[in-house]
């Protein structure tokens, strides 16, 4: 494989750029490489500047769950940017993705847009310490929620990928307030709970981990969770910008029956733009300004062209009959070829996969939480990465990523990376 181009760009980007990129997973560090600079992309491919073409299965890290550049969703957008690009505004196109959220997602009485998946847990922590007027939030290992202050302990993902510890520039007054707990096991919470009695503002948690690979909580536990909130006068607060509108119309949340307090969203709901939004429980979101204290802006928040990428990949899901029985069968036939191809190796690798979402762990430990996570080999993920690479398969350049399946995959791109896998297990 030809990446002559990519190889002289990065020289020249980390002459600009912090390590050549403007988000560090990108720049292939813990895989070996250089990474490619793509030109432009189409349904379940990408094409690099090099013309060399691969089966997409980052689909910008979750939002192309049409796939990249559906015709209906850039007709959309160029229809909308031709009466302008922000106007610092209100605009009809954030009303009507507003109704849709709330359609798709009953737990939302009132929701709020804002940029970026980062923004979106950032606010709802302040908002979840505003409603409570109490100080401590609580996370899980292995949960990435952005790259606020308070979220960056043990952080999983990017992190964990670089291997990096908690990021310097979190200072020890804010870290003091982020708890930490154990993924799926619901003693480290009562104890946290417990040890810092009526403290706690808001629980965050992703219901189905997509940055320490995919890994899903178990039902069980979820419910203690929603019951001990309950009890403590605790906010539980579902991190759905990577599970929302990719795992069911409804997200994580209606796959599990359980119902948070607030939900983050993100990814699909900005059909490849940047956006993100936070809402829930009238009560609670109505202590946002301008109609309560609570203060968060934005600029470009409700961005006219983000606005209606989100609506329309929404309409487009809402109005195709069977939309998610259909990712379903295509996510599960491509677990099931990779299952296959291993048992032909005699190997036992562990794949967790919900929906369209999927992770190889190089290990034969069930995984269950960020630990078990960190027991895959990393030194043959980055072979596999690299294998897969030069046989037209494009995978997150980490072992703790989750990838994902859009609808736009063909059967053939399935066999082919099928037939990649298998290759990449010599």
């Amino acid at each position: 494989m030809n990446t002559e181009k990519s190889e002289k760009l990065f020289e020249e980007a980390q002459k600009h750029l912090p390590g050549g990129v403007n988000s560090p997973v990108r720049a292939f560090k813990s895989v070996g490489r250089d990474p490619l600079y793509i030109e432009k992309a189409f349904g379940a491919k990408m094409t690099d500047i090099d013309g060399n073409e691969f089966i997409d299965y980052i689909g910008s890290w979750g939002p192309m769950i049409l796939g990249h550049a559906h015709p209906q969703v850039i007709k959309a957008i160029q229809d909308t940017a031709a009466n302008g690009t922000s106007f610092g505004a209100n605009s009809v196109q954030e009303v009507e993705l507003a109704k849709l959220i709330k359609k798709f997602v009953p737990s939302i009485e009132i929701v709020r847009m804002v940029n970026s998946g980062t923004e979106a847990t950032m606010s709802a922590m302040r908002l979840a310490r505003g409603f409570t007027k109490r100080d401590k939030i609580i996370k899980f290992e292995g949960c990435y929620h952005g790259h606020g202050d308070s979220f960056l302990i043990k952080a999983g993902s990017g992190v964990a990928t670089l291997g990096l510890p908690d990021s310097p520039g979190v200072t020890q007054s804010t870290a003091k307030d982020t708890l930490t707990a154990r993924y799926n096991d619901i003693q480290s919470v009562q104890e946290l709970v417990e040890s810092n009695k009526d403290n706690v503002a808001a629980i965050f948690i992703e219901a189905v981990g997509g940055n320490m690979g995919c890994v899903p909580a178990k039902k069980e536990f979820l419910q203690a969770l929603r019951d001990l909130c309950d009890a403590e006068k605790i906010l539980l607060i579902f991190d759905e910008v990577m599970t929302g509108f990719r795992l069911a119309k409804g997200g994580a949340q209606e796959i599990y029956g359980i119902t948070p307090d607030l939900t983050t969203f993100g990814k699909v709901i900005g059909g490849g733009l940047p956006v993100g939004a936070y809402g829930g429980r009238a009560e609670i979101m109505k202590m946002i300004a301008p109609s309560g204290t609570v203060y968060q802006a934005g600029t470009l928040s409700g961005n006219p062209l983000a606005m209606i990428a989100g609506y329309e990949t929404l309409r487009i899901i809402d109005e195709t009959p069977d939309f998610y029985a259909k990712l379903e069968e295509k996510s599960a036939y491509l677990e099931n070829g990779i299952l296959k191809a291993l048992k032909e190796k005699g190997l036992n690798y562990t794949i967790n996969r919900v929906g369209s979402m999927f992770t190889l762990f190089f290990t034969d430990a069930e995984v269950v939480d960020f630990d078990t996570a960190k027991t895959s080999d990393t030194t043959k993920f980055t072979k596999y990465f690299n294998s897969m690479l030069e046989n037209g398969v494009y995978l997150p350049p980490s072992q703790f990523e989750a990838n994902f399946v859009s609808i736009a995959h063909s059967k053939e791109d399935l066999d082919r990376t099928i037939e990649a896998v298998s290759q990449a297990m010599n």
